[in-house]
């Protein structure tokens, strides 16, 4: 079943449907349920279809090592969390970061050292900066929002040493193969990245973000938080609570096990690099396996840390029911991205690549070649919430359009990683959303309508500068 609008069918009733129950889960397991009987035709096969799509993603490999890189660092968190490495660094914090700006700030100055990985650096830092933010009652939706757009805005404007620089080159690669250019694949992704206007964008709104707060606004996102907090059963997890709250502080506890992750990660993101015929550090990072050196540091950190608070005469009873807790605490998390796995499968069975492709055709004039594929990216990139996947369905369309039409293949490359930013940074179904609001305690429907607001004026704005641009750059 090819070319046909019925592709968009299973993300626009995960749209509508979380819009209006105010959650997205009812919404994915619907979506996924019509998407597999319009692909199958029979509501039986349909419901048998459904399922073997969940099956399909957890047999994926990346899916599982990130699966398990999420689980293993929740127990990590439970585990610093018993042993009062949290609660230790807060108050020790605490003492030295006393408002908004200070916390903004202290989000900015911890990006040198959690900048690989998107996943890694929200989980790294998102539960320190809840606690902050609970003992200032500051708003989770403005922190949030900074620290996302720290992240991915930022991740996606560095050349080296991240997670997403061999996939995008990658793509660049495959899309410009057969066209005898005489640009490398790296090159025009080092050129593309000065024109991705949107993560550029977002990076000067979450900087004056940070030095400038309309009180206004914070009130009424503080009150909404409130509001919130207030519907939650008042003996909803009332024990671990005041479990937590008990224990003794010691930085010390969250110190080394960070120290541990970070220097691991670092020299195993490098290890890996080598081993694939690196010949830098710099191509080391770039070439290496980030997904799985992520899961693996994690994995030795764990099982030092543990050996670490054992010595340190925690109880290994407490310990361990603590590992499972801060596990069980991301399963939320888990079961949205396995979810929206399993619907992408779906939509692409519906021919959705095929459709995005013979909409748009050629029809296009040069200049504006790149602000089309970058309005038309951001948009599927709201719906499946993916980075990587708007990249992997656009930058093959991207190229051939901009090759058809004369357009400027860095800018036009620039439009497409720009694109996934949009969609990465904004949608609901986004795992960078995801995850940050599920650590902060946000109810995720409001939180991806408050950064839609933010983000939608970086997109106008970056629609204009790709247009302005296209009529200067060929």
């Amino acid at each position: 079943m090819d070319q046909t609008w019925l592709s968009l069918l299973p993300f626009i009733i995960v749209i509508a449907m979380s819009i209006w129950l105010k959650n997205i889960l009812p919404g994915l397991v619907v979506g996924i349920l019509i998407g597999s009987i319009i692909v199958s035709a029979d509501l039986l096969s349909g419901t048998r279809q459904s399922v073997s799509y969940i099956v399909t993603t957890l047999s994926d490999e990346t899916n599982i090592k990130i699966i398990g890189f999420l689980y293993l660092f929740g127990g990590l968190v439970g585990m610093m969390n018993i042993a009062g490495g949290i609660k230790g660094f807060s108050e020790w914090a605490g003492t030295r970061i006393r408002t908004e700006r200070g916390l903004l700030g202290f989000i900015w100055i911890t990006l040198p050292f959690t900048f690989m990985m998107p996943m890694f650096r929200i989980m790294m830092i998102g539960p320190i900066i809840k606690s902050l933010i609970k003992k200032m009652n500051l708003s989770k939706q403005k922190v949030g929002m900074t620290l996302d757009i720290s992240t991915e805005s930022v991740i996606v404007l560095l050349p080296v040493a991240t997670a997403f620089v061999g996939f995008m080159v990658s793509l660049v690669e495959g899309g410009i193969s057969g066209l005898n250019l005489e640009m490398s694949p790296y090159e025009i992704f080092l050129l593309s990245i000065l024109f991705n206007f949107y993560a550029i964008i977002m990076l000067l709104i979450g900087i004056i973000q940070t030095f400038w707060s309309p009180k206004r606004a914070d009130q009424k996102d503080k009150q909404v938080h409130k509001d919130l907090e207030e519907q939650e059963h008042e003996f909803h997890r009332m024990g671990i609570k005041k479990e937590l709250s008990l224990v003794k502080a010691q930085p010390w506890h969250l110190i080394v096990p960070v120290f541990l992750l970070l220097s691991l990660s670092l020299y195993l993101l490098w290890q890996d690099g080598i081993d694939q015929g690196a010949k830098t550090i710099f191509e080391a990072f770039s070439m290496a396996d980030a997904t799985f050196v992520m899961l693996l540091a994690v994995f030795i950190t764990l099982v030092l840390t543990f050996v670490f608070y054992i010595l340190r005469r925690e109880k290994m009873n407490e310990i361990l029911y603590h590992f499972y807790d801060g596990g069980n605490q991301m399963m939320e998390a888990i079961s949205l991205l396995i979810l929206i796995w399993a619907l992408t499968l779906a939509a692409e069975d519906l021919g959705f690549s095929e459709f995005i492709g013979s909409s748009l055709g050629s029809f296009l004039p040069a200049f504006l070649t790149p602000a089309a594929i970058f309005v038309l990216g951001s948009v599927v990139g709201y719906f499946i919430g993916s980075s990587w996947g708007t990249w992997g369905l656009f930058m093959p369309l991207g190229i051939t359009l901009a090759v058809s039409t004369g357009a400027s293949i860095p800018l036009t490359v620039g439009a497409v990683f720009a694109s996934g930013a949009f969609g990465a940074l904004t949608s609901p179904l986004g795992d960078t959303t995801i995850t940050t609001a599920s650590i902060l305690d946000m109810d995720l429907v409001d939180y991806a309508r408050y950064k839609l607001k933010v983000s939608a004026i970086g997109g106008v704005i970056a629609s204009v500068l790709f247009i302005v641009s296209g009529l200067f750059i060929s």
